[in-house]
């Protein structure tokens, strides 16, 4: 449920619409309420769950970086159309490479406000996100407040879209 983040189940046959579907999951309006629906439940609604992530055999490091950030950009506050990447929420996101040729991925993020119920499911969606990735075994995702977050933090093309020029 958004924003409050409980998890709840609607009952099949419920009516409602799609309000946003961005990054492979889908904010619903269900009787004045909005509800997201991770793109893995996506046939729920007649949808088609997100294809599987690939790389390239003997991938780099610089590949997996890349593949990370484009994942990254794939995450969506179910309130606001744009990615957390735009949005300025996160402040880092680095890869560890193992001798056994697998990652690790950490990352740093924060939320628009301290107190948003969506903030753990956020953070369950850029771990899931990541993990999704072919040699990342583990994402560490930090959620942090300092330094806090501002709108100078987005970018130039979340900042026009929003009027926050």
């Amino acid at each position: 449920m958004v924003p409050q983040g409980d998890t709840v189940t609607l009952p099949a046959g419920s009516y409602g619409y799609i309000t946003q579907a961005l990054g492979g999951s889908y904010t619903v309006f269900v009787e004045g309420n909005l509800f997201r629906i991770a793109g893995k439940d996506g046939d729920a609604i007649g949808k088609e769950p997100p294809p599987g992530l690939e790389l390239p055999d003997g991938a780099g490091d610089e590949e997996v970086e890349r593949l990370v950030w484009q994942q990254l950009r794939t995450c969506f506050d179910p309130e606001i159309p744009f990615n957390i990447v735009d949005l300025g929420l996160i402040y880092d996101a680095n890869v560890e490479h193992g001798d056994d040729g697998l990652r690790k991925v950490s990352v740093r993020m924060t939320l628009t406000a301290p107190g948003c119920g969506m903030g753990e499911i956020l953070v369950d969606d850029v771990r899931a996100k990541l993990e999704m990735i072919p040699t990342v075994t583990e994402a560490d995702v930090e959620l942090v407040f300092d330094p806090p977050w501002g709108r100078h933090m987005m970018s130039e093309s979340a900042k026009l879209e929003t009027g926050m020029m």
